[in-house]
Order: structure tokens, then sequence, then C-alpha cells
């Protein structure tokens, strides 16, 4: 993933327009909920542009842009105005290195579909976010690149394109995890292509190219691609092709600091005083 993303740092603002699509749609559905966060991280922060519109939505808050790839993170520090309140910090999305309890806001704009273990992930979210906090996010639903997937199973059993959690999946790992009172939705995005050439373009342009553990790790070859190809060109209407993206979009609320395994936490007031007789 490090390096398809550094890779892409360069050409990913041209080709991120679904990032932006969903970028806007998460700032829109954010605009009800009312709050003045201090401090806000965005996670998957790719080269900023969500961390410069939340940073101009919010304009008191200290917004700071996370990210695995030091390209991208470069592209972020260079593009921030003068005198802004953003700062860059690289760091994995799951070990984050932030205080607990110490966050207003998590945004998360595409990051999920990146995560092999959402538990893990949002665990540590969860640790972070302030009681009455907000994680909002975006992420993709199941039926998303279904036509590129169905395509590649003519082929071969290999694994070509990941899968992505359900939207009840994703609500019940939040609850799971810390997260209260989560809402989500789904959108389609349909994207069409004249050929398949300016599909693989902006897949490579953005790093989402297949980066899974257990992918083929020898070259496709002519034969096997042709073939996939073929497959592809029967999706084809009107000398043009769609790929499906199911867009999830949800917020949860933090609840503070969770015990650890084996402690628990009491109110010394709520316990009766007992009368000596």
């Amino acid at each position: 993933m490090q390096r398809r993303f550094a890779r892409a740092a360069s050409s990913f603002d041209v080709a991120s327009f679904v990032h932006q699509q969903t970028l806007r749609a998460l700032l829109d559905r954010l605009a009800p909920v009312v709050m003045s966060p201090a401090l806000i991280l965005d996670i998957g922060a790719g080269t900023g542009i969500g961390s410069r519109a939340l940073a101009k939505h919010y304009r008191k808050s200290r917004v700071v842009s996370l990210d695995l790839s030091a390209d991208m993170l470069a592209l972020a520090k260079g593009n921030k105005p003068f005198f802004s309140k953003l700062s860059e910090l690289r760091a994995d999305a799951n070990q984050l290195p932030i205080s607990s309890d110490s966050v207003d806001l998590v945004f998360a704009n595409l990051l999920l579909p990146w995560i092999d273990d959402l538990s893990i992930c949002l665990a540590e979210i969860s640790r972070i976010l302030k009681k009455g906090g907000v994680f909002a996010f975006a992420t993709l639903g199941p039926d998303s690149l279904n036509e590129l997937r169905r395509a590649w199973a003519t082929v071969d059993s290999d694994v070509h394109v990941r899968s992505f959690a359900d939207m009840h999946d994703v609500g019940d790992a939040l609850l799971q995890n810390g997260l209260a009172d989560p809402v989500l939705d789904v959108d389609y995005l349909t994207v069409t292509y004249e050929d398949t050439i300016s599909l693989y373009r902006d897949l490579s342009a953005c790093g989402a190219r297949n980066s899974l553990a257990p992918r083929r790790k020898s070259l496709t070859g002519k034969n096997r691609f042709t073939r996939m190809e073929n497959a592809i060109t029967k999706e084809i209407t009107s000398n043009r092709f769609k790929m499906t993206l199911e867009l999830v979009y949800g917020h949860a609320w933090g609840v503070g600091p969770r015990p650890k395994n084996g402690e628990f936490h009491l109110d010394a007031n709520t316990i009766p005083r007992r009368e000596r007789r």
C-alpha cells in the first residue's frame, strides 16, 4: 500500500473524483451536527483535500492530517495555506499515536476499504475520541466494482478485487468497539468509461490497484488479461461501460475511555451508605 500510494501521490488529486464526491457528501451529512471541535483528526488524509475543507468549515479547529504515505503528506504540507492550523502526522490507522480521549472529530473519507480488520481500527478511533465526539466516515459497500469482479471470475479464481463490508456489518463493528448510536446510509455512484484503459489509469492514479496479500504474485499474462477484457466488453452498451460503487456513509459517537479487560469503573457516589446498628 505504501508503494502504491507513493507512486500515486503526484497524480492522486487528478483522479480522486470519487474521494471528492464522498468528501462533499460527508460534509453535507455533518452540517446538521452542532459542534465546535477543538481537534479534528483526518485519517487517511492523502494529499490533504479533506483536511483543508475541514479547516475551512471549522475555522477555529486544529486539523491533523494523518496518512501512512510520506509522499501524500508532503503534498498535503505543500498545499496548505500559510498561518493555517493544519499539521501532518505519518502513522498507521491501526496504531494511532494519539492520546486517549483527546479528539473531538475523527474524519475518515474512504479509509476503511484499506483496513483489513475493522475492529482494530475502530477500537483505536473509539479510544482517542472524546465522550460526545463524532466519528464520520465514508466507505465502500459489497456491490462496489462488481463489474470488474465478475469479469475476473470468468478467467480464474484468484483475488483481484477485495470484498467490502456490508453496511450492517460496519454498524455492528462500530457498536462492538465502543462507538455509540451509529447512523448509516447508502448511496450509489455509477462511473462511465469509454474504454478499459481509462479505468486502469484512474485506478493506478489514485493508488487503487490490487494490493491484497493473497493476490497472484506472478505476471498476469497476455492471454488471461485478454480473456478478462473480453468479459468486460459484454458489459458495454452504446460504446461505454459502467463501474458501480456502493457508497456507505455513517457517523457514530464517542463514549469516552473504555475500561481494560478485567477492569471496572464505579462511581463511589452511587454506593449506598450503610447505617451501623
